[in-house]
């Protein structure tokens, strides 16, 4: 399918060929009629990719900040590597839009395909051919009687509607609007329907004109004619409420509607304006001033637009969803009169002519712009499958065909990098979630092609090893089909969610003759100086006392990583790391574990955890995994002791080896090695038959174990034991019956 991305370097507009989007749970999959340019949002996004990087740097110093800790932490090479990859990725444009669907997800049962919809959301409702959109970002178009066009207005209609209902307006109130562009024509529209008086200002005489045809009862292209006209208007008292649809820095739209205002009346910011209100304006008539915040209810929360987690009505009665669902009621009932606001159309690969205009490039007049997709047969998701071939050139005999799942940030950042620069490994094929990253990462890295299901990276014979990099609820059922179609697997940790999954893949394993290498993402006992640590200790006959404290930064609660369905929890998804560090420096898995929360206790707050591991040869190592400490400090330290020697760790940069009062200082001037080039270069040789397997199948299992056993611990605050072979056993047995 064909898509609108922009390059975020340098905002150059191209429209390729991507993958389309894997139909997920939860959505359903659209095929695009219409779209809508949004002349403020877009337009904001589109100059800020122009920008260069100095420029884009004063415009966003809380990025700059993030980077500067970074670079402090984690060393210039790995700095640069991360602002590299971030800047590369592509971006997909586009939030409202209109079409039929073709696919519908698990759990939704209220929209079936063939149903008309309009679409919200950024990164959802793009400017594509086809859209996997959340079901509650969707809504059903009434009846025959509205056009893919009018719907494709439906998320500016939804802000427009949450502005008016943020204003509290009632029927008959006096509303004053400031800045008639399309989210002003609109509103100007909706509060003439509510029965309204309604009064407009724009600096363009035409927009000011538009809105008096559509109905306000006044308007005028000038601040103090506006002033004028609203106290005359009304008499001298001023306006009810006014809202402010108008998208510049200049704080001229907020401090003129405190001017217009009545005693007490309510002010809104629906557009995004310069906020440096004069005080005084807004104290002595005592305003209400009010951010609309987009399209409703639901917007910005992930449990809502993601999960599809409704509200319930009787709480919380205007949604986005049910504000989208009442503009497009509106359209059908004739209230609304959007022909006029079309200004321009454009077919889609024309679309970058659209963002010329919209910055004013081509210096013409605009309103309501829209890109009007192909029309073409409808069909189910599963007809649409296909793979893009992107590079001629067919893998060596010789070496390591690399097939991967999940071209994220990590994978593209640190993976596939490592996997580059290895020459015995070469990439065949690719796959995302999303049609753009799988383009570009087939792009950036030289893969054969890119596809959009994992079906066809899989199957293909070409392919030797998969690596696995999918969000971590998909890890296990992508290592038993890998498994299973005879690959090698390298699975970015962790290996899975619960214990019936890991039971699933022993015995998976278990039941292959030769069964394929099987390796978790576990790098950091790959990195140099861990292993000249581990060296350092293996003179040590004795118990050792391991601490490994990590001093990660909060992750937001509503984080991925933090969902119990996608992420399983930070210590599955990141713990995991640390548990397997101290069992690689110990030599086995452990015995117990204990594991208790800092404060804050709750569902998704295990950001704060003090564990404990017990071995059977008497080592304990304990880990400190604390998100209440200052960034600025150093985030990981490692230090063991025994026999008379320590060893210090402090973030793969530093390592400090004493013995008989004598101490070697390591360091690395370049910045951090946290093993993953070794760790991938281990995999491939194994993966070619050229090495034993770097962590054994029962290394693999006791760390998983032991990490989901973690979990339980600290929820019960319990420890508890980490019986491997028994459950070895078990897990065999279940499969016999």
């Amino acid at each position: 399918m064909k898509q609108l991305l922009q390059d975020v370097r340098t905002g150059d507009l191209t429209v390729i060929d991507v993958p389309a989007p894997q139909l997920l749970p939860g959505c359903v999959l659209v095929r695009v009629a219409v779209s809508l340019v949004s002349a403020g949002t877009e337009r904001a996004s589109s100059e800020f990719a122009s920008k260069n990087l100095l420029a884009k740097a004063k415009a966003r110093p809380d990025l700059v900040r993030d980077v500067l800790a970074k670079l402090r932490r984690d060393g210039l090479l790995s700095t640069m590597q991360t602002v590299r990859t971030r800047l590369d990725q592509p971006q997909a444009l586009g939030y409202s839009s209109a079409g039929t669907v073709v696919g519908v997800g698990d759990g939704v049962t209220d929209i079936s395909t063939g149903d008309r919809v309009a679409c919200s959301g950024a990164g959802y409702a793009v400017h594509a051919e086809l859209a996997c959109v959340p079901r509650l970002l969707a809504a059903k178009i009434p009846n025959e009687g509205v056009s893919f066009e009018e719907a494709a207005f439906g998320t500016v209609g939804a802000i427009c509607l949450h502005g008016i209902r943020t204003a509290d307006v009632a029927l008959g109130d006096t509303v004053a609007v400031i800045g008639l562009g399309l989210l002003g024509q609109i509103t100007v529209q909706l509060l003439k329907a509510a029965g309204c008086r309604v009064f407009g200002m724009d600096l363009l005489q035409q927009r000011a004109d538009l809105a008096l045809a559509s109905g306000a009862e006044a308007t005028c292209a000038s601040a103090t004619e506006f002033r004028n006209l609203c106290f005359q208007k009304t008499g001298g008292r001023g306006i009810d409420s006014v809202l402010i649809t108008a998208e510049t820095p200049s704080s001229d739209p907020v401090n003129l509607a405190a001017e217009l205002a009545r005693d007490r009346a309510i002010v809104v910011a629906v557009g995004t304006v310069g906020m440096e209100i004069q005080r005084k304006l807004y104290y002595e008539k005592e305003l209400n001033f009010r951010i609309s915040r987009s399209y409703g209810p639901g917007r910005y929360d992930s449990t809502y637009e993601q999960k599809g987690r409704d509200y319930p009505i009787g709480h919380v009665r205007w949604t986005e969803t049910r504000n989208l669902e009442a503009f497009l009621q509106l359209l059908a009932e004739r209230k609304l009169d959007l022909a006029a606001l079309v200004t321009h159309r454009f077919p889609l690969d024309q679309t970058p002519r659209a963002y010329d205009l919209i910055t004013s490039r081509s210096g013409d007049p605009f309103i309501g712009v829209l890109i009007q997709y192909p029309e073409a047969d409808l069909k189910t998701g599963a007809e649409m499958s296909h793979k893009i071939a992107v590079s001629s050139r067919a893998p060596l005999s010789t070496s390591l065909g690399i097939g991967v799942l999940g071209a994220g940030n990590f994978a593209q950042n640190t993976l596939l990098p490592a996997l580059k620069a290895i020459p015995a490994a070469s990439f065949v094929g690719v796959c995302n979630a999303t049609g753009p990253r799988s383009r570009h990462a087939a792009e950036k890295f030289g893969f054969a092609y890119c596809a959009d299901s994992e079906q066809e990276i899989l199957q293909d014979p070409n392919v030797k090893a998969v690596v696995i990099s999918t969000r971590h609820n998909l890890h296990a059922s992508q290592v038993l089909t890998a498994v299973a179609a005879g690959k090698s697997v390298f699975c970015e940790k962790p290996l899975c969610l619960n214990e019936d999954e890991l039971a699933a893949i022993v015995r998976a394993h278990s039941a292959l003759e030769n069964a394929p290498l099987l390796m978790v993402g576990f790098n950091r006992r790959f990195a140099l100086m861990a292993v000249q640590l581990k060296q350092f200790l293996a003179e040590i006959q004795e118990p050792l006392a391991i601490h490994y404290r990590i001093n990660t930064g909060y992750l937001p609660a509503d984080h991925w990583v933090n969902d119990p369905e996608q992420g399983g929890g930070r210590i599955l998804g990141e713990v995991c790391h640390f548990v397997d560090f101290v069992c690689f420096l110990a030599g086995a898995c452990p015995v117990e574990v204990q594991g208790q929360m800092v404060g804050n206790p709750g569902q998704y707050s295990m950001d704060n955890v003090i564990a404990t591991l017990k071995f059977a040869n008497g080592t304990v190592g304990t880990i400190s995994y604390v998100a209440n400490g200052d960034k600025s400090a150093s985030k990981e330290r490692v230090e063991v002791f025994g026999g008379g020697a320590t060893g210090i760790l402090e973030d793969f940069r530093h390592l400090e080896l004493i013995r008989d009062g004598k101490k070697q200082v390591r360091r690395a001037w370049t910045g951090q090695d946290k093993g993953h080039k070794a760790e991938m270069q281990a995999f491939v040789d194994a993966a070619r038959g050229e090495s034993a397997p770097p962590m054994s199948f029962e290394q693999i299992v006791g760390t998983t174990l032991a990490t989901l056993r973690l979990q339980n611990s600290c929820q019960t605050g319990q420890p508890l034991a980490v019986p491997l072979s028994e459950f070895v056993a078990s897990a065999l047995q279940k499969s016999t019956r």
